[in-house]
């Protein structure tokens, strides 16, 4: 059986093509129309990859609303917002509530297809990692491969998948100023600098969170971003 996956949307012709396309892509896919539908499922058993389009039925930002329902129930959990709604407004809002992907529903099912891959093989990524790369620690950051797992002095941080990565990137070779280029490749994103730049300010967040002082990620303009060392 493939990796299950749920798509959230409320037009059923719309819904139905996604299940049946990928289903033929190997995935085992459930459809549901409405944010309470997803959410009564959910309560009894996550999927492993969540589909969302923001306007839901009667609820316009429905599918914001299941976005933080499924922060708060995992972290780790990819989430890819594919919504008619492609405003900046709209994807920095999706981005910041933790979506690790929005897509326009302009893109092509194959293009889904690979995106749902790229989140895919990064989770995997992680359960295999090189043994000089399992755990990384700089000062009192410590960065735990194999779980997934960052903490600020002992104090976890809750990141996402594409977050997890982005950290991962920096802190292996503190110092050195990463590209977006670069954040967008170690990611596999294909996004634009806004997005980066919201990403990057929504880990920042996180980190703050716990340590109101912290300042480890560093910007570099014009340049990208870097780890202090």
């Amino acid at each position: 059986m493939g990796r299950s996956i749920a798509i959230v949307e409320d037009e059923p012709s719309i819904r139905a093509n996604y299940v049946e396309a990928l289903t033929r892509f190997g995935y085992e896919v459930r459809g549901y129309p409405s944010r309470r539908d997803a959410s009564s499922a959910f309560g009894t058993r996550l999927p492993e990859l969540v589909i969302i389009d923001i306007g839901l039925g009667d609820e316009p930002e429905g599918g914001f609303d299941l976005c933080r329902e499924l922060r708060a129930k995992s972290s780790t959990l990819p989430i890819i917002f594919l919504t008619a709604r492609d405003s900046d407004f709209d994807v920095i809002s999706g981005l910041r509530l933790g979506a690790d992907d929005y897509l326009s529903k302009d893109t092509s099912l194959h293009h889904l297809a690979a995106r749902i891959g790229a989140l895919f093989r990064r989770i995997e990524a992680l359960k295999t990692p090189e043994a000089s790369e399992t755990v990384i620690e700089h000062g009192p950051l410590k960065l735990e491969s194999e779980r997934m797992r960052v903490t600020w002095n002992d104090a976890e941080i809750p990141l996402t998948v594409t977050e997890f990565w982005m950290v991962h990137t920096l802190v292996r070779f503190p110092g050195h100023v990463k590209n977006r280029d670069q954040l967008m490749r170690e990611a596999e994103l294909v996004v634009d600098d806004a997005t980066i730049t919201s990403h990057i300010k929504r880990i920042r967040k996180k980190f703050v969170a716990i340590a109101p002082d912290f300042d480890a990620i560093e910007t570099v303009h014009g340049v990208g971003y870097r780890w202090k060392p």
